[in-house]
């Protein structure tokens, strides 16, 4: 589907962006339609165009997050390329920035600023610890975002505690600007009113810690690690089959857990056993349940396993690799795969995981460094000779 008859068509986004964050929230417009211009530093470009060589000599991070957008490169700190920035967001209607901390505000950029210049743009700040409070100015990476959350304190074994293998700190402060910048458009459009998002990265995964946080909170304790089983849930996690293979199993309620005992471990009496009766029971004698969970894993392979549990309707997994992931039969079957251009060669890219019906998403190339810088300063009235002279000042 064309870019014109995407939901978000004639929407123009400006982003002063780096790294995950902000990346994840302006492709996700750009899915829908959005015209994403990324401006980038002039030669280097965003530095996470750097944090590895493996998708044809380019960033596995940058290819995954940039699609579709249209590059532009600008030392916004010289009067020339402040001049450009001026003139793009004059004609924005949304502008993101996930600069370090007090950036944006040293380069006339904050929100209260561009509201006096620019009253009917959207303006949402990404930040580590939000712009103001006593983190203010503190630097804030994935990893530190998930200890100073606890996230980590409840990942892991009980022998040490582990991060999540993927940035959720930035994932979840990439979606709810996504989201932030979504709602300020609709009340803009019903209302005139152009709001301004913020969104740190603490706070967003702060939120997703909900459910420890009422536990702990209510109970005295936290959760305990336990790997991949689940904290307060039982039977709930891997089980080696008698093949080597593991498989996952969910018991959810108590329905579940009777069906469980007949079909799989061919003991009905299990289900109303006093010391498995319920789940906060089978939680408190884990070790001993475990023990006869794994004893019967331990008589079948992993499809005789899974085959089992189905019938059972007892819900399971395979414990996948990454590669088992892209080979995956759900996303072959409902074809989920579409190749994206990028400057080194096509790639396999996921569709967005939120399907509109009657609607195929916006997967444009990656671009490369400055790759339009050229034609967006034409199109802000700039002649060759001022793109030229702008150039040789280092502003693009």
């Amino acid at each position: 589907m064309a870019a014109a008859h995407l939901p978000l068509a004639g929407i123009t986004v400006v982003s002063l962006e780096q790294a995950v964050a902000a990346p994840f929230a302006t492709r996700q417009l750009a899915d829908l339609g959005a015209r994403v211009i990324k401006v980038e530093r002039p030669g280097e470009g965003d530095f996470a165009r750097r944090y590895d060589e493996t998708v044809h000599g380019q960033s596995s991070h940058f290819v995954w997050l940039n699609r579709s957008k249209d590059s532009v490169t600008l030392d916004v700190k010289t009067p020339g390329g402040r001049e450009v920035l001026e003139r793009l967001l004059a004609g924005a209607d949304v502008f993101v920035q996930n600069l370090a901390p007090g950036a944006a505000s040293r380069l006339g950029l904050s929100a209260g600023e561009l509201a006096e210049r620019h009253p009917s743009l959207v303006v949402c700040d990404i930040s580590g610890y939000g712009a103001d409070g006593p983190w203010a100015d503190r630097k804030a990476y994935d990893l530190l975002v998930q200890c100073e959350t606890g996230v980590v304190s409840v990942t892991g074994t009980p022998e040490a505690p582990a991060k999540v293998g993927i940035a959720i700190a930035d994932i979840a402060a990439g979606m709810y600007a996504f989201s932030g910048i979504l709602t300020a458009l609709y009340e803009r459009r019903a209302t005139g009113v152009a709001r301004a998002v913020s969104v740190s990265l603490f706070e967003a995964l702060a939120e997703w810690m909900g459910y420890p946080a009422y536990y702990t909170a209510y109970s005295g304790a936290q959760p305990p690690r336990v790997g991949a089983a689940h904290a307060t849930i039982a039977p709930y996690g891997p089980y080696a089959a008698a093949d080597g293979a593991t498989v996952l199993l969910a018991i959810q309620n108590e329905r579940e857990w009777a069906s469980f005992c007949a079909e799989f471990l061919d003991d009905a009496s299990l289900a109303t056993d006093p010391r498995f009766h319920r789940n906060s029971a089978r939680v408190a004698r884990r070790a001993e349940l475990d023990a006869i969970v794994t004893a019967r894993f331990a008589e079948l392979t992993a499809d005789e396993a899974v085959a089992v549990l189905d019938r059972a309707k007892v819900a399971n997994a395979r414990l996948n690799t990454v590669a088992d992931l892209l080979d995956h039969p759900v996303l072959a079957g409902r074809d989920r795969w579409r190749d994206v251009p990028t400057p080194g060669g096509p790639v396999r890219a996921l569709l967005p995981p939120a399907t509109l019906t009657g609607m195929e998403p916006r997967m444009d190339p990656v671009p490369g460094v400055g790759e339009h810088t050229e034609a967006v300063l034409t199109e802000l009235g700039y002649t060759a000779e001022a793109i030229s002279a702008l150039r040789d000042a280092g502003a693009v």
